[in-house]
C-alpha cells in the first residue's frame, strides 16, 4: 500500500526546485537526501485534462537537495533540473511503501495504514462503520467512518470519545456523544 508523504504544489525558481506541501511525521527521514518516493500523478489526471503523449513524471524520484521553506521543503529530484520539468510536476502525490514504515512504539501511536478499514464498535459491540480514512486537522484527528447505513461520519480521534484502539482485534471502540452521527 502507497502512503503519501508529500505533494508537489508548483515550481519555485527556474533550475527544477519544486514546493513541497509535507504529510508526513518524519520528512527529515522521507525527504532525505538520497530518498527514492513513489510518485502518484492521478491527481494530476483529475484536476487537469492531460493531452496524450505529454511528459509524465517518472515512477520514481531520487531527492537530491532538500531545504525547508515557510512550513514546507523545497525539493530538487534527480533529473528535474528545469521549471517546465518542475511546473508539469505540479499536483504530484509522492509515496512510500507501507512495508517501509516500522510500527510505532508508543502504544497510543498509529501509522494511519495499520487503522484504515478497522470496525468502529460502541463499547457493546454494535457495529457503527468502517473507518475509511484518518483526516488530519488543526486541532486533532478526524475519523472517517462510512456508517452502516451508507452515509459518512467523522468522529473526533481523542480519547474521550475514541477510548480503544484494537488493531489485532481489528476495531476502533468509539462513544460517540449524543448525536454525532445525526445530519
Amino acid at each position: 500500500m502507497l502512503l503519501v508523504v508529500g505533494q508537489v504544489i508548483r515550481a519555485h525558481g527556474v533550475h527544477g526546485e519544486v514546493v513541497v506541501d509535507v504529510r508526513t511525521d518524519a520528512p527529515a527521514e522521507r525527504f532525505a537526501v538520497g530518498s527514492v518516493l513513489t510518485t502518484d500523478s492521478t491527481a494530476v489526471r483529475r484536476l487537469q485534462t492531460v493531452p496524450a503523449g505529454a511528459w509524465r513524471p517518472p515512477a520514481t524520484l531520487t531527492v537530491e537537495t532538500v531545504r525547508p521553506h515557510q512550513g514546507r521543503l523545497l525539493v530538487v529530484f534527480d533529473g528535474i533540473y528545469d521549471r517546465n520539468l518542475a511546473e508539469d510536476m505540479r499536483g504530484v502525490l509522492l509515496c512510500v511503501d507501507s512495508d517501509t514504515i516500522p510500527p510505532s512504539d508508543d502504544p497510543d501511536e498509529f501509522n494511519d495504514h495499520e487503522l484504515i478499514g478497522l470496525a468502529i464498535v460502541r463499547p457493546d459491540g454494535e457495529r457503527i462503520g468502517e473507518l475509511l480514512r484518518i483526516d488530519h486537522a488543526p486541532a486533532h484527528d478526524l475519523l472517517v467512518v462510512r456508517l452502516t447505513d451508507g452515509r459518512t461520519g467523522l468522529v473526533p480521534f481523542v480519547r474521550e470519545i475514541v477510548p480503544e484502539v484494537d488493531v489485532p482485534g481489528g476495531r476502533i471502540v468509539v462513544t460517540p456523544p449524543e448525536g454525532l452521527f445525526d445530519l
